[in-house]
């Protein structure tokens, strides 16, 4: 039922003048399934405080709940169609009345921390888009249908809808920045292996993965108390995220997987001058995979001791601060990083290296990132001490990655399992860092078992590779467009 409603809605507003992707689609739909997984948990909240005689309150006025306007019922159950609007009375119901009535739970919620201020944050940020009443119309009978009152269909909600944010990954608009293979996402979080107590970061949180999958990995830990589960509710999640899109989406993720106000906040994280960051900002685990190929103004790179435009390295520097005393963390970045001669890399290698252990590299090949011809790497380290040594894997799914044949956990496996150990082996090998040069720092993997090889790539896959970049190319200069 609920991957054929989707489509359907899909269907629906690609119809629709406002909406032109799939960036528009996860975004409408978004709202939409916000306001019902509320009414579902009004309603939860209402049978509970009727079964201890409490009154309750709630949390949306009468005209504003969806059971009163979406879509208004008889008392039969049945859809009350003198009752519910369609048409140009219901988008100006929605762009009028509704939308700013949600958005002024921002001035008055107690804390950013409550799920009034997310309410009132996600409707300050995006507009209804879908310009045809009858087709929002359709849209909310589709929706209705949905229920988000049980675990499992919590679950298979929240699969769908991070099936949702991949193939949004893939529309373009770069789409890409918000959508990390969930393969790779979980082996990191293996890897690191967070334990519950510890508070778990993600600066450039996007749809909010890397805390959507560490949730998911604490609950099957261990046996969780009461006590466990309040702490990952209200005091483990930490996340922040500059775009209005991707905020929305990570906080809409994260409430499918079970985190009922998520903490995550609608800022530039590196707008904020790193040398002001207090112990109470400081984490124990960082998960992320922070945009690359970005350009940031000088005024943001005077929030840095290393300046430079690259969005990246000031994410990198970011981390390496927020970072508490043997924390660890497990980072995405281009794989360029380990090489740039720049100033401003060579000088965050080094620190990397002196004050850091970086104890693991992952190399992954080109497509891991579908859409995305760059390469990138995974780094691992820990915090307090410094490199001895570095152990490298080479991961090698003996095959081209694409559209088609997706990064997979079975490629993973044998990474999660020889990290563990550290173990040398045809893909994995260990340098130590008194190896390396101080002149440079550079860190680039060189397979000591693969030396001989000569790369003959097959023409198709040159051919796949050039497009890839004609691809990147042309991402950037839309970039560039919106900038002007």
């Amino acid at each position: 039922m609920y991957e054929s409603t989707f489509k359907n809605v899909d269907d629906i507003l690609y119809k629709d003048a406002g909406c032109g992707s799939e960036l528009d689609y996860v975004e409408q739909s978004s709202w939409v399934l916000f306001l019902k997984y509320l009414d579902d948990l009004e309603v939860e909240r209402e049978i509970k405080a009727k079964l201890v005689g409490k009154p309750y309150i709630f949390f949306f006025e009468s005209q504003f709940q969806w059971r009163n306007w979406a879509v208004p019922k008889t008392s039969g159950g049945k859809v009350d169609f003198d009752r519910a609007k369609t048409g140009e009375d219901l988008t100006q119901f929605v762009n009028l009345k509704l939308f700013p009535y949600l958005a002024s739970f921002k001035q008055s919620a107690t804390s950013p921390n409550t799920l009034e201020y997310k309410v009132g944050q996600i409707f300050s940020e995006i507009k209804n888009r879908v310009q045809s009443g009858y087709n929002l119309r359709e849209v909310l009978d589709l929706i209705d249908v949905l229920k988000f009152q049980t675990t499992e269909e919590l679950h298979e909600m929240s699969f769908l809808y991070e099936d949702k944010i991949k193939n949004m990954g893939n529309a373009g608009r770069n789409g890409g920045e918000y959508y990390t293979p969930r393969p790779l996402i979980k082996a990191i979080i293996e890897v690191v292996a967070p334990k519950v107590g510890n508070t778990i970061y993600d600066g450039a949180t996007g749809s909010a993965g890397f805390l959507c999958e560490a949730f998911s990995y604490l609950l099957t830990t261990k046996k969780l108390t009461s006590e466990d589960i309040e702490v990952l509710q209200n005091k483990t999640f930490f996340g922040k995220e500059k775009k209005s899109l991707p905020y929305v989406i990570g906080v809409m993720n994260m409430i499918l997987h079970g985190i009922d106000a998520p903490n995550i906040l609608h800022t530039n994280t590196l707008a904020e001058n790193i040398s002001d960051l207090q112990d109470s900002d400081k984490r124990d685990i960082i998960l992320a995979n922070p945009p690359f190929g970005g350009r940031e103004r000088k005024e943001v790179q005077q929030n840095f001791p290393f300046k430079t435009g690259e969005t990246a390295y000031l994410f990198m520097q970011h981390f390496m601060k927020v970072l508490r005393a043997g924390g660890s963390a497990g980072i995405v970045i281009k794989n360029t990083f380990l090489s740039d001669s720049n100033s401003a890399p060579i000088a965050i290698r080094r620190e990397l290296l002196d004050n850091f252990n970086l104890h693991t590299i992952l190399d992954c090949p080109a497509k891991v990132f579908q859409g995305a011809g760059v390469r990138t790497v995974v780094l691992f380290f820990t915090k307090g001490e410094p490199t001895r040594n570095i152990w490298y894997y080479q991961l090698d799914p003996k095959r081209t990655l694409g559209k088609t044949s997706p990064l997979n956990d079975k490629d993973m496996a044998e990474f999660v399992a020889l990290a563990k150990t550290k173990k040398d082996s045809d893909l994995s090998w260990t340098v130590e860092v008194k190896e390396i040069s101080t002149d440079t720092y550079d860190l680039t993997p060189r397979n000591p078992n693969r030396t001989h090889e000569v790369d003959l790539r097959h023409p198709k896959r040159i051919i796949e590779e050039f497009r890839d970049l004609d691809n990147h190319t042309t991402e950037l200069m839309t970039r560039l467009r919106e900038m002007v």
